[in-house]
């Protein structure tokens, strides 16, 4: 079964930005995501850290919020606090994967919530593969067109 999936910010950053290697499988990938009504379950981290990067990225500090505004509406997409519960955990997998700590919280909330994590980040998905389903971009899209499952519940905190 497809999903739900945690979807770390280099993914939307690069189904963003057409000009990058791999667009075009992050792109189709929320697509099929959104025309499955499949649950991306997210930290809240993820508004900020597209936010910056697309200002930082194109000098335009406007498109960063817009992009991080429009994301945060977007239906199917769940965000999930950072509270003292998935920070702990989040701080327990930093420590025994050696991830950063945005890295960490991503994998926390798809711990949390059953969720399979998708990231553009190689080292990322090798250092909890142990723990969690870890998907490319590209793997995650092959797995989501193989499905028709709808996902109508709301994730609960």
């Amino acid at each position: 079964m497809a999903g739900p999936f945690t979807i770390d910010a280099s993914v939307f950053i690069n189904a963003f930005n057409p000009y990058e290697e791999g667009h075009e499988d992050s792109h189709r990938l929320l697509g099929a995501i959104q025309g499955r009504a499949i649950p991306m379950i997210v930290p809240t981290l993820v508004l900020p850290e597209v936010a910056a990067t697309i200002a930082r990225g194109r000098n335009d500090g406007v498109l960063g919020y817009q992009f991080a505004d429009a994301l945060g509406r977007l239906p199917y997409l769940y965000l999930v606090d950072l509270d003292k519960a998935t920070a702990s955990k989040a701080s327990e997998i930093a420590a025994a994967h050696r991830l950063r700590g945005a890295d960490a919280v991503y994998a926390a909330v798809a711990w949390r919530f059953g969720a399979e994590l998708v990231t553009r980040d190689r080292q990322q998905r090798d250092r909890v593969a142990a723990v969690l389903t870890v998907h490319s971009p590209a793997q995650a899209l092959a797995q989501a067109l193989g499905e028709e499952t709808e996902y109508p519940a709301t994730p609960t905190s």
